[in-house]
């Protein structure tokens, strides 16, 4: 009775092995046309006007998969037309997700086909190794110096540091040049104070547990150096002179509404009004060109109300946002337009969220107990995905075997080498 047991279970495990071939590729071309799908809202930069952070954000909150595969699903998109054949793959349910976004995640310009033949056979950890193995770019030859001329030896400039500014309507571009060593230390600082965000962000994630899909992204290294600007914000204010703090000022007309930086650009009405919300600065009024103050006391949302805020919001209320640190207290019915600072009229938002509420991008309407959000063309935002029972057949494609898996010989593997666009044969 042995064998034939043992032969009915071959039987069976070969028709599980045949059905899982079939909705593997019936999957990878499903991802495929999904990957389409993000490829049209990364060029139209649609995600921002759904209210989304980033493209990544709003496939993680519609879709409802992870940040992870969220980042893999933009990354493929975004470079879609520089691996047509391996996109080709995906939709034709050849090649799966992981593999592309992979080649997507790390490729050289140039490798598509490349990449596209080495995924029909190799799984997404020997992509990994091969890509390691790609060399890295190579830099640009000097010109060859002239033998004729004199070699004069020149004295080392001693290094100095530097920083250069340029502004646009809505950006100032910081350039930081630093020796090398203080360099280190700027990085080290910069680290320390990443670190520390991500240990933040970890915390989160396990608090949210099952609804970690919704978290915010990882700290960047802007949001690090953010972090570090404010920590040594008021650390020496003592030593300053009249022991003067670090504060924002903005400067208001109540009669034109027109608002700008204290001795600095004008601010655009969102601007202004973002500013001037959350009580973040320091704001003086003036009506024809006399100075009124510094605003009413009321404005500033005091500990105790904050406490109060915290504990019923807990996150930013911009649905499918989840962020729980820097969080903003936001007045409903604007402090401009006479809104009162008291816990009917605030809500906590991300300043992500904060800045795209006052630039219309979103629109956050209360009181608190009625909130409602919307984004851009008025649609309601909610934190469910779009996910719903197929309507439609599943799309008919090969079946899919999966890469052989074989053990790789990498010392006959040839890696992708860019052409020399120094070459001129």
């Amino acid at each position: 009775m042995a064998p034939t047991s043992s032969l009915a279970q071959d039987e069976r495990l070969s028709c599980l092995y045949a059905e899982l071939a079939e909705l593997t590729g019936q999957r990878n071309a499903i991802d495929g046309r999904i990957v389409e799908i993000v490829a049209e809202i990364d060029r139209g930069e649609l995600w921002a006007g759904a209210g989304a952070r980033s493209v990544a954000h709003l496939v993680a909150w519609k879709t409802g998969v992870s940040p992870s595969r969220a980042e893999t699903l933009a990354a493929i998109a975004h470079r879609a037309d520089e691996f047509p054949q391996c996109v080709a793959g995906l939709r034709e349910g050849r090649l799966s997700l992981d593999q592309v976004g992979v080649i997507a995640q790390r490729a050289a310009d140039g490798s598509d086909e490349h990449y596209a033949q080495l995924a029909a056979t190799a799984t997404v950890a020997q992509l990994r190794t091969a890509l390691k193995l790609a060399p890295k770019p190579r830099p640009e030859p000097e010109s060859e110096p002239d033998p004729d001329a004199d070699p004069q030896p020149e004295p080392e400039p001693v290094p100095q540091p530097s920083v250069t500014t340029t502004s646009d309507e809505q950006y100032t571009s910081w350039h930081i040049r630093l020796p090398h060593v203080e360099a280190a230390t700027f990085d080290a600082a910069l680290q320390s104070h990443r670190d520390a965000l991500i240990a933040d962000w970890r915390r989160d994630a396990e608090k949210l547990g099952g609804a970690g899909d919704q978290r915010p992204p990882m700290p960047t290294v802007a949001d690090a150096f953010l972090r570090l600007v404010h920590a040594g914000w008021d650390a020496e204010a003592a030593a300053r002179p009249h022991g003067q703090h670090t504060t924002v000022v903005v400067q208001v007309d109540v009669t034109d509404r027109v608002g700008s930086l204290h001795l600095g650009p004008l601010l655009s009405d969102a601007d202004r009004q973002y500013l001037t919300c959350d009580a973040t600065c320091e704001v003086w009024f003036h009506r024809d060109g006399r100075t009124l103050g510094a605003g009413r006391s009321t404005r500033t949302v005091n500990r105790r109300l904050r406490r109060a805020l915290e504990h019923r919001d807990r996150t930013c209320v911009v649905p499918g946002c989840g962020a729980t640190r820097g969080l903003h207290a936001h007045h409903l019915k604007h402090w401009e337009d006479g809104g009162l600072t008291e816990l009917a009229n605030l809500a906590l938002v991300c300043p992500y969220h904060h800045r795209a509420h006052h630039r219309g991008l979103i629109t956050i309407s209360g009181p608190a107990d009625q909130l409602m959000v919307t984004d851009h063309a008025g649609r309601p935002m909610t934190s469910a995905s779009l996910a719903r029972p197929p309507t439609q057949p599943p799309p008919d494609v090969a079946p899919c075997s999966g890469p052989t898996g074989e053990r790789a010989q990498w010392w006959w593997y040839q890696p992708f080498e860019p052409p020399d666009v120094n070459d001129e044969g």
